[in-house]
């Protein structure tokens, strides 16, 4: 493995020269990056709306002479770089929605966009690092349609919309990008993503083999009961009684049933609706929650066994409930050969100390979808600033990135391309 590392090492470039012309066009793409996510964090878009975010991305993709398609998943944009010799094709994703979130960052881009969302009035953001990865995958796209002369191969620029979900009612994401034929035409041979992480130090890279984020299933709950006077219980039957038996039930899976040696699970139950006056015993109740797993066995299993016990909890306490389920994303599997493969690549632009295992996470990504197909690498670029002690997750009004990170995505992404289509 040692020689295959070492070999990979020095046959990047066929010259010196032409790698310190790259280092030259990393140097002078900064910021320019630095301005497009200024630019798109200030004008953030909500899922299926990223109108004139699409529009940018397409604009600049055409001025480097590269083949792009527009309207793809409502409002995705894809490029299509055919280097000097054919070969490989590689695949590069970048997320481009926004959030239903009000910010309260004291920027000088800060967002003042506002919207209503499922009919609440709220700002939207870019808090979770979406303005960044388009950035980056533009400040990419330059880069490498400079250097298409030390291409074997072709790069698809993947810009894809609503990884947040798309509205209620519509498809989106990366499941649409597929279905309209994103991976084809030419035929991906493998996928690679990055995710800004606002917890993570500058100049850091974080990875993991195999599953690195949970699937994500909705599912929502309907208990029916019999309505009655709150004052005579025993006339009806309580769905909120048996609706806190069915949440309460449900954790003895996670707590008692699952191997939490092998990987995490969680069952959350976030929102719960029924009644209407403190004196009536409603007749319906209705839970909606979500469940995480990082093991395919251990989510049948888990989905099997919740809905065998809400309702038979139901029954027992003289209701009825039914659960359905909803799939958000798949488990985030990156192929371990492919990670084995691409590793040396980060460890070139970071250096070997600064790219970390990290831990599996509980949160979800539709990047997943891609790897059902072809092998992917998903891995993470640090964002914090050194030394902050109090740096915000994402999806919260304070989330902040330090931009003097963002080069390292850009080197990431060229140094993989390269590597890959040229081995």
């Amino acid at each position: 493995m040692k020689v295959f590392l070492a070999i990979i090492a020095v046959t990047l470039f066929p010259s010196i020269n032409a790698q310190t012309d790259l280092e030259k066009s990393f140097a002078n793409i900064e910021s320019k990056v630095i301005n497009w996510r200024r630019d798109f964090h200030e004008h953030p878009e909500l899922s299926n709306r990223e109108f004139r975010t699409s529009k940018i991305i397409s604009e600049h993709l055409q001025s480097l002479g590269i083949e792009t398609e527009t309207g793809i998943a409502k409002t995705g944009v894809v490029g299509i770089l055919k280097g000097k010799q054919p070969g490989k094709v590689i695949a590069l994703r970048a997320d481009i929605d926004a959030l239903p979130v009000t910010e309260r960052n004291n920027l000088p881009f800060k967002s003042e966009v506002q919207t209503t969302f499922l009919g609440t009035e709220t700002g939207v953001m870019h808090a979770c690092g979406h303005d960044t990865h388009i950035a980056i995958l533009m400040g990419v796209a330059e880069i490498l349609s400079q250097n298409k002369d030390k291409i074997k191969g072709t790069v698809k620029f993947i810009f894809q919309p609503a990884e947040e979900g798309p509205p209620p009612g519509e498809e989106g994401g990366a499941k649409l990008m597929i279905k309209e034929g994103v991976l084809n035409n030419p035929d991906v041979d493998a996928i690679f993503g990055l995710h800004i992480d606002s917890e993570v130090p500058i100049e850091t890279i974080t990875y993991k083999t195999e599953g690195v984020m949970a699937a994500v299933e909705r599912f929502v709950i309907n208990v029916k009961g019999k309505q009655t006077h709150g004052s005579q219980p025993w006339s009806g039957v309580d769905p909120i009684l048996i609706s806190a038996k069915i949440i309460d039930g449900l954790q003895t899976i996670i707590s008692r049933e699952a191997n939490l040696t092998e990987e995490a699970a969680v069952i959350t139950v976030g929102k719960i609706t029924s009644g209407t006056r403190f004196n009536i015993i409603p007749e319906s109740a209705k839970l909606i929650g979500t469940v995480r797993t990082l093991n395919s066995e251990m989510k049948t299993k888990i989905i099997k066994r919740m809905k065998a016990m809400t309702t038979a909890i139901a029954t027992a306490y003289g209701g009825e409930a039914s659960i359905e389920f909803e799939n958000f994303t798949s488990i985030t599997y990156n192929d371990p050969n492919l990670v084995i493969r691409m590793l040396p690549s980060l460890q070139k632009v970071a250096g070997k100390d600064h790219v970390i295992t990290t831990k599996a996470t509980t949160g979800g990504e539709d990047f997943s979808f891609y790897q059902e197909i072809v092998p992917g690498f998903y891995f993470f670029l640090g964002g914090m600033t050194p030394g902050n002690k109090n740096a915000f997750p994402h999806h919260t009004p304070d989330f902040f990135i330090d931009e003097s990170g963002l080069l390292l995505g850009v080197k990431a992404f060229t140094q993989i391309t390269f590597d890959f289509l040229n081995d």
